[in-house]
């Protein structure tokens, strides 16, 4: 079954970035791959709990239950042991990406303190885009009377495009709500 942010790739922002980006093959045109939620719980003191709180925030924000991430060696000066669990990930793919996607876009963006768009700077030179959330609280699923602690989340959008460019010219024909640049506005 497609959610709508997909039937909306697929009915108008494949065929406007087709043209946008002067794709002659389909396969050119870029696409939304996956999206990868991770959090970390490196400061706490009680690690062991803050995981286990961070994995069921995402849980109950992504509908997915995120595998723990491990230390892979000890590090005496942030006292981390070696196979101690150190935070939580999830990988959306499909329809519950999709589904995430127009959540995040149009429910949870808007609810971020003094929101005047996200960082269009956070590209990786491949198309791919990271951002990074303060708290679980902007997601409509966390009740905030339930909140045990502040966990701050990283979203990487993984896309097909080979360029920053592309990358940005398909989460931006999706409904990303970028900041504009000073400097453009400057020129316009």
């Amino acid at each position: 079954m497609k959610t709508t942010m997909q039937k909306y790739y697929e009915d108008t922002v494949f065929a406007k970035l087709k043209e946008e980006l002067g794709c002659t093959n389909p396969h050119e045109v870029p696409a939304l791959e996956k999206i990868v939620v991770t959090t970390h719980c490196g400061k706490a003191s009680d690690r062991k709990q803050a995981v286990e709180d961070s994995v069921e925030e995402i849980s109950r924000i992504t509908g997915q239950k995120p595998s723990i991430s491990y230390a892979r060696k000890s590090v005496a000066n942030f006292k981390v042991r070696e196979g101690e669990a150190v935070g939580a990930r999830v990988t959306l793919r499909g329809a519950t990406m999709w589904e995430f996607l127009d959540r995040f876009i149009h429910v949870a963006a808007p609810n971020i303190r003094d929101f005047r768009g996200i960082s269009g700077k956070s590209f990786d030179g491949r198309g791919n885009y990271a951002v990074g959330i303060p708290d679980q609280s902007i997601f409509p699923e966390v009740e905030l009377d339930q909140i045990k602690r502040e966990i701050g989340f990283d979203l990487i959008f993984v896309t097909s495009a080979d360029t920053d460019d592309a990358g940005r010219a398909l989460l931006r024909a999706l409904g990303m709500p970028f900041r504009e640049n000073k400097k453009e506005e400057a020129t316009a």
